[in-house]
């Protein structure tokens, strides 16, 4: 019999089915982001063992819309657009472990099936969705501009109901994206035992970008609305305190992490 080649299912003697390639992957892509502030316990309640808050504004959560064209090495998957091209929106939150900060992806909606692939590797919890936001454009008859006065709406729905809109006005310049998407990753990867009786395999993991570049990030006011679903719990994360909005165009290399426990 021939060897399976492939990095994940499925598998073939040649490899080419495989639903991604092996790593590295790269990102290129818009974010919009709105950060706000919880109640601390609904943030608590997401954070598994041995995962602990944030000792600094554990309440803290950002709302992320992103807009990505995505590729392995061989950068063949950007003359195939269908296989690049994706958005996703997720919810990132902080918590501790060993003393040290991370921020940690709660839930996260994709709409390819290479996304959902990655995630698994990654110990991204994603999920199918549709999702979509404002795109900019240097000519403004038909687009917001990145700068004073741009206005950016987004959008994320599941299973046919809305469960999330936002609009980011855009004041001025700013050194950051925000801060809660701002640590390492810690995520969890676990497969469950084929008898139903627990976990056959489970690992807290980190990573995050082997190399980063970033445009000028953008702040100002930002609304974001919540809203519930049967088979979703992203509006338990409600809005008490909006602290800002913010646009960034980025590019991204990931290329593995690290355990930090075995569980």
């Amino acid at each position: 019999m021939p060897p399976m080649n492939g990095f994940l299912y499925p598998r073939t003697a040649s490899g080419a089915a495989s639903l991604i390639p092996s790593p590295p992957w790269y990102y290129s892509g818009d974010l919009l982001t709105v950060e706000y502030r919880t109640d601390p316990a609904n943030v608590a309640a997401l954070l598994p063992e041995p995962l602990e808050p944030a000792p600094e504004d554990p309440g803290a959560v950002a709302f992320i819309w992103a807009d990505w064209q995505s590729c392995s090495a061989g950068r063949e998957e950007l003359l195939d657009p269908a296989r690049s091209q994706y958005k996703e929106a997720f919810v990132v939150v902080r918590c501790s472990f060993r003393g040290v900060t991370y921020s940690r992806c709660v839930f996260i909606w994709v709409d390819k099936d290479f996304a959902i692939a990655r995630g698994l590797h990654q110990g991204y919890p994603k999920k199918l969705g549709s999702m979509w936001q404002t795109r900019p454009h240097p000519f403004a008859h038909g687009a917001p501009q990145i700068g004073p006065g741009g206005v950016f709406g987004a959008t994320l729905a599941s299973y046919d109901r809305r469960l999330a809109e936002a609009v980011v006005t855009l004041r001025e310049e700013s050194e950051t994206n925000g801060f809660v998407n701002g640590h390492p990753m810690a995520h969890h990867r676990i497969y469950p035992d084929i008898s139903g009786s627990g976990d056959a395999y489970a690992e807290l993991i980190s990573s995050g970008a082997s190399a980063f570049e970033g445009g000028q990030a953008w702040k100002g006011d930002a609304e974001l609305r919540l809203f519930e679903a049967p088979t979703e719990e992203v509006a338990r994360l409600e809005v008490e305190e909006v602290i800002g909005g913010y646009y960034r165009q980025v590019g991204v290399e990931w290329n593995g992490g690290t355990t930090l426990a075995r569980l």
